[in-house]
């Protein structure tokens, strides 16, 4: 099924509302050039619903609306634990966490390394972090937004990808971050109304009285697409395992993308202020609650279309990752636009939040530390040649790298998992542990690299989230005892327990307890 009219006529307004608005707000006031600053952090200066509404719009990409809709069509509701845990981990973050990192007015998430370990820490960790964003996550956002479009409109996959990324660049590499978290806000408005539409639209077609009726159809016919528990005996038990879940490695994965990754919290560092800051997290943390319904109902929904035939059931048993390409498919005309334009509302944000994330690291922690000295208007251009740089070298490595993965949702939480405990591990013994140095920082980082992948193919067997889990302790172990064995850090190096967790504000706490109160309730349903 191809596009119509009027379904071209709403993207294209679409697009041109999203330049338009990314190039007014990305201008300078008269005399003033743009600085590193301005660029990377949009100036210090952003609000906590900017914070928020950024926060969903990076992390809602194609990675998780095609293959979580996809997981949802070939494992269920338990695929949720992704979105719901990650709310509680937000707002941990925001409570202890942001205050550490926004006292010591930091860039980059290296800088901080930096500040508690040393310079070699902080290289291995931008290194680390710029090859996976550009090898990883570019790449699967590219790959399956890719997808989504050729199911929608017959281009090839590459002319799809290749749109994606021009598009990205074209409205982000100017403003640089400033430009896409204001843009950010309107994209997850697209976002979420499109996402309702084609929730609503699977729902409706099911052979029930209306959506609401549609919802319990599917919960009747398909209980076991909605257990949060799974057991050993199903399919994929390897990649959600029950209990495990919950209690395991996937509270590593958590903090690792929400408290320590530099595409998550340089919307937190660019805040006017430590409470803005906070807000943001609450609000975006709050908004979590909603992905599950406009992705993951989806693609349960998807089961019972293609059983009837309304949808092309070989195609999503061979690809689970074509469930919402399949549904966009399925939308009426003009509804059909709308809901394309949220998909590559999407898309767009995520690549623009990956590209400035990697022209921030390598500008401020890699080539700053090489030419100290030059301008800023210098480094912002090196920022903009980098970002489109890394674009670049994801749209050739998407095909051959992510193309031949079964699910590229749980591709990325595996390739992350490799070096996610040594992160978190880091982070906490940081904060946590004055004894803590080096030494013991470089042994959990490499070893929990090393130890992951002796186990991924020493014992393939085991799922990776128990894997991570198990790693994650053992680096811990490892980290506190070397660091107990080699020198103590120098006391300034070391972070002061006062600086954990600075009192909040009414409207952080009432969105907490919200949003904690909803997920219990959630959890207790689902059980």
């Amino acid at each position: 099924m191809t596009l119509e009219t009027i379904d071209i006529v709403i993207i294209i307004g679409y697009a041109f509302a999203l330049l338009g608005i990314a190039l007014y707000v990305s201008r300078e006031p008269e005399g003033h050039d743009k600085n590193t600053e301005d660029y990377f952090l949009a100036g210090r200066a952003l609000p906590w619903w900017a914070i928020g509404a950024s926060l969903i719009a990076s992390n809602i990409s194609a990675e998780q609306i095609i293959g979580q809709s996809g997981q949802g069509f070939a494992v269920g509701i338990a695929i949720a634990a992704y979105e719901w845990q990650a709310a509680i981990v937000l707002i941990i973050v925001a409570k202890y966490f942001l205050p550490i990192f926004l006292k010591r007015k930091i860039y980059t998430m290296p800088q901080f390394l930096q500040q508690r370990y040393g310079e070699g820490v902080k290289n291995l960790m931008s290194v680390f972090w710029v090859a996976l964003y550009t090898a990883v996550n570019l790449t699967t956002v590219l790959w399956l937004g890719g997808l989504a479009i050729t199911s929608l409109t017959g281009w090839s996959v590459m002319t799809a990808m290749a749109a994606l990324a021009g598009f990205a660049a074209l409205y982000s590499l100017y403003g640089g971050l400033k430009a896409v978290a204001l843009t950010d806000i309107i994209q997850v408005v697209i976002l979420i109304i499109g996402g309702i539409a084609i929730t609503w639209i699977a729902l409706d077609a099911l052979p029930a009285d209306g959506p609401l009726g549609g919802l319990g159809l599917l919960m009747r016919e398909m209980p076991g697409h909605f257990e949060m528990i799974l057991d050993e005996s199903n399919p994929a038990y390897s990649d959600l395992p029950g209990i495990w879940t919950l209690l395991g490695g996937l509270w590593v994965l958590h903090f690792s993308y929400w408290g320590f990754n530099q595409y998550i919290i340089q919307r937190a560092l660019g805040a006017e202020n430590l409470g803005e800051a906070q807000k943001g997290l609450a609000f975006a943390a709050f908004l979590k609650i909603l992905v599950p319904f406009i992705v993951v109902i989806p693609g349960i929904a998807a089961v019972i279309l293609a059983q009837q035939g309304v949808l092309d059931g070989a195609a999503l048993a061979e690809k689970s990752d074509r469930t919402y390409g399949e549904l966009m498919a399925f939308a009426p005309a003009g509804l059909r636009g709308l809901v394309f334009a949220a998909l590559i509302a999407a898309v767009v944000s995520s690549l623009a939040s990956m590209m400035n994330s990697i022209s921030t690291i390598f500008t401020m922690d890699l080539y700053r530390n090489w030419k100290p000295d030059m301008g800023e208007h210098h480094y912002v251009t090196v920022g903009r040649i980098s970002a489109f740089t890394a674009m670049v070298l994801a749209l050739f490595l998407a095909r051959p790298f992510i193309g031949g993965f079964e699910s590229g949702f749980q591709t990325v939480q595996e390739y992350t998992g490799f070096i996610a405990p040594g992160i978190v591990v880091v982070f906490l013994l940081g904060f946590f542990d004055k004894k803590a140095n080096a030494v013991g920082a470089f042994t959990a980082l490499l070893g929990s690299l090393a130890v992951n992948v002796l186990l991924k193919f020493g014992m393939p067997d085991v799922p990776f989230i128990i894997r991570i889990w198990g790693v994650f302790m053992l680096s811990l172990v490892a980290a506190i005892v070397v660091s107990r064995m080699t020198a103590a850090p120098e006391e300034e190096r070391t972070v002061k327990l006062g600086d954990i967790g600075f009192a909040t504000n009414t409207l952080f706490n009432t969105l907490a307890m919200l949003t904690v109160a909803t997920l219990v309730g959630l959890y207790v349903w689902l059980w």
